[in-house]
């Protein structure tokens, strides 16, 4: 228990000297260098239908680029426990030394190196890189176990509820949006599942787009106008709802996640971590509670939001989002890294 205690200690500690710093600024142009180069090394792999390999080398090229940043940082959500994942696990520091004194940000990193793995490695669409950041203990520390979600735009905040029928909440989002449940194209992933979901969906006369994988993608797709994406319902991984939050927090958008603690083994697991209410209902707010959030992405395989990778002869473009919450920015990326040549030539488009 003394050791619980002091390491929440210095948890809040290393908060409270972090808050002073502007993280976002310091470090959101490194981390599109992070999400880029992983982005690059698993497009390499995309179709070759090798999904283990497609991830690892999004996650080795994710740890290699993180260790030149200079920063303090600890992996929140990663790739697993140290035992099951060699690299990019939870607990892991990250990033580079410097034995000079320089004084570096303490921040906390969750990861989904390639979300979509199932999707590059067929070379489908919606595939991502992708990695959220805040000030020390500014990001849920989720169980790996699924969570129920809705995720919907700024017009529709507070206008959905996990425990309303499914008619219901199409209904306000419809309202919210001002257009008719009919015109409503709703993310769902493609479950036996989500078959009692995708009926009631159908029977309120909303359009529906299933999807294999990739549901933090689309999330955020919800939050922007413009991208035919209106809401997102249904059940995926918790960790990757909480990546999803830091993202909706920026987009200013309204997201809703409940744990689904359906196993004896899950029980223990939320309690060890400090989870006292397993029917608790998180906002956007509760699962990403940062005061400085930064949230970076490129796209693997075309998607709705992010372009994939695109190799040519002079070098290679990629398309990249980041956002950052406290400076209130949301910049669309597009950047073309060049062969080593001494014959390279830019074009344009």
């Amino acid at each position: 228990m003394k050791t619980d205690v002091r390491e929440e200690f210095d948890r809040a500690e290393s908060r409270a000297r972090s808050f002073g710093k502007n993280i976002e600024s310091d470090l959101a142009p490194k981390f599109i260098r992070v999400v880029e180069n992983a982005a690059i090394a698993s497009a390499r792999t995309m179709g070759r239908g090798e999904r283990e390999l497609s991830d690892k080398v999004a996650v080795e090229s994710m740890r290699r680029t993180m260790d030149t940043i200079p920063m303090h940082a600890r992996i929140v959500i990663g790739e697993g426990e140290r035992d099951q994942a060699p690299m990019l696990y939870i607990g892991e520091k990250v990033g580079a030394e410097f034995p000079d004194g320089m004084e570096v940000p303490e921040v906390d990193i969750a990861v989904d190196p390639l979300e979509g793995t199932n999707l590059c490695a067929t070379g489908a669409a919606g595939a991502i890189t992708v990695l959220a950041a805040s000030e020390a203990g500014g990001l849920l520390h989720a169980p790996d176990c699924y969570m129920e979600k809705i995720v919907v735009g700024p017009s529709c905040k507070g206008l959905v509820d996990l425990d309303a029928p499914v008619a219901e909440n199409l209904k306000n989002i419809a309202k919210g949006m001002e257009r008719s449940v009919q015109d409503l194209a709703i993310v769902v992933l493609d479950r036996p599942r989500h078959e009692k979901l995708i009926a009631e969906i159908r029977a309120a006369g909303a359009r529906i787009r299933l999807i294999s994988d990739g549901d933090l993608s689309a999330g955020i797709a919800a939050a922007v106008i413009g991208t035919g994406v209106h809401a997102v319902m249904g059940s995926g991984g918790a960790p990757e709802g909480v990546i999803t939050a830091a993202a909706i927090r920026c987009l200013n958008g309204y997201m809703l996640g409940r744990l689904v603690i359906n196993k004896p083994e899950l029980e223990e697991r939320i309690a060890r971590m400090g989870i006292r209410d397993k029917n608790r209902i998180y906002r956007a707010e509760d699962l990403a509670p940062g005061n400085q959030l930064i949230f970076a992405a490129t796209g693997v395989t075309d998607g709705a939001l992010l372009k994939g990778v695109r190799f040519f002869g002079e070098g290679t473009r990629t398309s990249s989002i980041v956002l950052t919450l406290m400076t209130g920015k949301v910049r669309f990326i597009e950047s073309i890294h060049l062969a080593k040549r001494d014959d390279v030539k830019v074009r344009f488009a």
